[in-house]
C-alpha cells in the first residue's frame, strides 16, 4: 500500500477544505436567493442563461454538471416563470433557455445581495491572500482537467502506476 507524501497530505487537506467550503457557499447562496424563490443551483443556471439563449447541455458543460441535473433545474425554473424554452434553429430537440422578465428581475436582486455579501466577506481577508487563493484553486482546476484528459484511471485499472 502506498503512503501519501507530505504534498499528498496537504492536497488532501485542501480537497477536504474545499468540500466544506462548497457546502457553506451553497448555504450562503441559498440564503441570498431565497427571497426571490431561487436556490444556489437555480442561480447558477440563471447566471449562465443571462448571457444568451443556450441549450441545457451547454449549461451543463459550462458548469461541469450532468445534463440531467441541469435539465431538472431548468424545468423547475421554467415551471416557476424564470426562464422559457424556445425553438433551437440548430437542433430540433435541444430547446434554448432564455430569461423571462421575472428571471431577469430575480437575477438583478440576487446580484445586488451577492455584491453586498461579497464586499462584507472580502473585507475580512487581504486582497493579496484572496488573489493567491484564486490562483492556487485555478491551478488545481487546470491540473484536474489535465489529469482527466490523460485518463489516469485507465492505468490503475490495468495495474500500472
Amino acid at each position: 500500500m502506498n503512503k501519501r507524501t507530505s504534498n499528498g497530505d496537504a492536497f488532501t487537506e485542501l480537497v477536504l477544505a474545499v468540500f466544506h467550503l462548497n457546502g457553506l457557499l451553497l448555504e450562503a447562496g441559498d440564503r441570498i436567493t431565497q427571497p426571490v424563490g431561487l436556490s444556489s443551483a437555480r442561480w447558477q443556471v440563471l447566471g449562465v442563461v443571462e448571457h444568451g439563449a443556450i441549450p441545457v447541455a451547454h449549461v451543463a458543460r459550462a458548469m461541469g454538471l450532468s445534463r440531467q441535473s441541469v435539465q431538472q433545474t431548468a424545468d423547475g425554473l421554467e415551471r416557476d416563470g424564470f426562464i422559457e424554452y424556445r425553438e433551437n434553429p440548430h437542433h430540433r430537440r435541444a430547446k434554448l433557455m432564455v430569461l423571462t422578465p421575472q428571471g431577469r428581475e430575480a437575477l438583478q436582486y440576487v446580484k445586488q445581495r451577492q455584491a453586498d455579501w461579497a464586499n462584507r466577506m472580502g473585507r475580512r481577508h487581504s486582497l493579496e491572500g484572496l488573489r493567491d487563493a484564486v490562483m492556487i484553486l485555478r491551478e488545481v482546476s487546470e491540473n484536474l482537467e489535465q489529469d482527466k484528459r490523460s485518463s489516469p484511471d485507465d492505468k490503475h485499472s490495468k495495474g500500472e502506476s
